[in-house]
């Protein structure tokens, strides 16, 4: 199956991607530790053209990234409260999607491949990392699109491990 969809929790909106996403991160931010209410946000990120809101019309909250500076549009459901996608000024033409508001979150394949974890430098103690993934102390590159060099672990990394 290449396409699925998703929604929030009273069903009043719902999305459709038509492929896997270009790429997955995993990230554990201040911010998405508080959107989430979790250690990390799955985060599979599609181009705009794959992505359709296919029912109701979300509201949008506008957030000043600390990370980037840049503003990040949270597309949520206004009777539920359910976030369901990201946009960005700093990314434009790609939809990031709360990993959880996929019907079948295991739909999606993340692998080291097409996969990253970042803001490691913020994560909650305790959180494992999977071997062979990059990982990056923040962001992947810097505002001005350069990238920052990944650490990568040979073995399953536990942040804060004493």
């Amino acid at each position: 199956m290449t396409s699925t969809q998703g929604g929030c929790l009273c069903g009043e909106l719902r999305y459709e991607v038509q492929k896997q996403p270009a790429r997955t991160t995993m990230c554990h931010c201040k911010f998405c530790q508080r959107a989430t209410g979790g250690a990390y946000l799955v985060e599979p990120v599609f181009e705009s053209a794959d992505f359709t809101v296919i029912r109701g019309t979300p509201k949008r909250y506008t957030h000043l990234s600390e990370g980037s500076g840049k503003k990040v549009y949270i597309h949520f459901c206004d009777n539920c409260g359910t976030k369901l996608f990201l946009t960005f000024e700093r990314f434009e033409g790609f939809v990031g999607v709360y990993g959880g508001t996929l019907d079948d979150p295991n739909w999606l394949k993340i692998t080291p491949e097409n996969s990253k974890h970042i803001f490691l430098g913020v994560a909650q103690r305790g959180t494992v990392i999977p071997p062979h993934f990059d990982t990056f102390d923040k962001h992947a590159t810097e505002n001005d699109g350069t990238p920052i060099a990944a650490t990568v672990y040979d073995e399953p990394h536990i942040i804060g491990k004493m």
